[in-house]
């Protein structure tokens, strides 16, 4: 990686108001709040209205970031959405942000790496800062995953929830040691029969069939899924600490995807971690996929976790298989 390092200059997140809870699907479905806890650890997840799907979910965000920290859309050079519930096929859904934000002088497109797709695009927006390329990155993770599950199938409807979170890249000074330190991205697409969406594309685009199959909502072989997600996403933590010369002492705090409980503290004994290290939200947003990490954060930053200097690792695993890791020495002050 080159001396110049992209930073996170800004950051803002959206969740949608309605709530839905573990007693509200007790009366949709075959299910039991004590059930979902146990195996999952949440409690609660926010639904997007009808009416609003994922652009307007980042917009939302990226509004919130306005807010915060006065960014001028006109400033952006380029936008990166990581969804697998994009508002349609085409355009893409960076290209309705960048209309809905008024960033005009940027270029983007979206990334389809489902629950990792965050930390892919972190990591893809830092390489267009190293190379000077552009200034300034708005990266968003977002889904509606409520708009792809299957409310009559209890494995996987008791999992999801909406949500949207941002981060500004932006290139750190020459004597700045803040940013993105390091990544590491992998991919395994044997992991294809496991956790996917039949219908919609161009093998089974939408008819009668399909639709009748539920070809159209998300399928997840849990266990299998389960049994990935916990070695790789703490091996791939480890190795980005490992080959930058740290160790779980090291870390101030770790984001790891929240998709389950029991995963997180797999992740948690494997890097020798305190509770205090970690963020863990589930229990309240569900898993929203992209959006994940990026909520994690926010909240974070908000309740005084991060402090400038502070290191930071992020780690999700999803669809594909696809799993990864970033380092990040934190750039914002509490």
């Amino acid at each position: 990686m080159s001396n110049v390092r992209a930073k996170i200059t800004a950051l803002g997140m959206y969740v949608p108001a309605r709530i839905l809870n573990n007693y509200d699907l007790e009366k949709m479905v075959d299910t039991t709040d004590e059930w979902i806890r146990t195996r999952t650890g949440i409690f609660e997840r926010h639904i997007a209205a009808d009416d609003e799907a994922t652009a307007a979910m980042s917009i939302a965000a990226f509004k919130d970031m306005q807010r915060r920290f006065d960014v001028d859309p006109a400033t952006i050079d380029m936008i990166i959405v990581a969804t697998i519930s994009p508002d349609m096929f085409f355009p893409s859904t960076a290209a309705l942000v960048q209309d809905g934000i008024g960033a005009k002088q940027a270029f983007g497109y979206d990334i389809s790496a489902a629950c990792s797709g965050f930390v892919y695009a972190v990591a893809i927006g830092a390489q267009f800062i190293q190379t000077g390329q552009c200034r300034k990155v708005l990266i968003c993770g977002a889904d509606k995953m409520s708009s792809i599950a299957d409310y009559t199938n209890r494995e996987t409807c008791v999992l999801f929830g909406d949500g949207a979170g941002a981060v500004l890249l932006e290139p750190a000074e020459p004597d700045d040691d803040s940013g993105l330190i390091d990544f590491i991205l992998r991919m395994d697409g044997a992991g294809k029969e496991y956790l996917y969406m039949l219908g919609g594309g161009s093998l089974h685009p939408a008819t009668h069939e399909t639709i009748n199959k539920k070809w159209h909502y998300v399928y997840q072989e849990g266990k299998t899924v389960f049994k990935f997600a916990v070695k790789h996403m703490a091996d791939v933590a480890l190795e980005v600490l490992e080959r930058n010369g740290f160790s779980g002492r090291d870390v101030k705090l770790f984001i790891p995807h929240q998709a389950n409980k029991r995963i997180i503290d797999s992740c948690i004994e494997r890097l020798n971690l305190k509770p205090e290290q970690v963020v863990i939200n589930i229990d309240r947003y569900g898993n929203t996929t992209a959006a994940t990490i990026p909520i994690g954060l926010v909240e974070a930053y908000d309740a005084g976790r991060l402090q400038r200097g502070d290191l930071v690792v992020m780690a999700a695993f999803g669809a594909g298989f696809t799993w990864g890791s970033l380092l990040i020495r934190w750039s914002l002050n509490g």
